[in-house]
């Protein structure tokens, strides 16, 4: 027991930080990177690169807003121009309603031909739909 207290302790101590992330992997399940409750994302290093706020707000890793995620599913660029449509089916579209890609309610990630490209289970679509599409 002696030598799995410091081992308990660890994890413990960073659970808070790592646990409360969903991994996001690529098609063939390698990770590529990280999105936290609160809306942070990582790269596979746990490095910050960038967050999503919860009015919308799409910041990079120095907090300087590069785009926005509307509550009806529009995004839009750091400007207010619209880049793209994230449908309530999982559609992603771009800026002339062309489909660019699928996000699943199981957070598969699809191109437009329905490959997988992706995997961010237990991510908010419009968060998924962004970082593979829009980011």
């Amino acid at each position: 027991m002696n030598r799995l207290l410091p081992f308990l302790l660890a994890v413990m101590l960073l659970c808070p930080a790592l646990c409360a992330a969903q991994t996001i992997t690529n098609g063939s399940y390698q990770t590529v990177g990280y999105i936290k409750s609160d809306g942070t994302i990582q790269d596979k290093s746990y490095r910050t690169v960038g967050h999503i706020k919860s009015d919308g707000t799409v910041q990079d890793g120095s907090y300087r807003t590069i785009g926005h995620l509307r509550s009806d599913g529009t995004v839009q660029d750091a400007s207010y121009r619209t880049v793209g449509h994230i449908k309530s089916d999982g559609t992603i579209q771009d800026s002339s309603y062309r489909t660019i890609g699928h996000v699943k309610s199981d957070g598969t990630i699809q191109d437009s031909s329905y490959r997988t490209i992706g995997h961010a289970k237990g991510i908010p679509m419009q968060w998924a739909a962004f970082y593979f599409f829009f980011n």
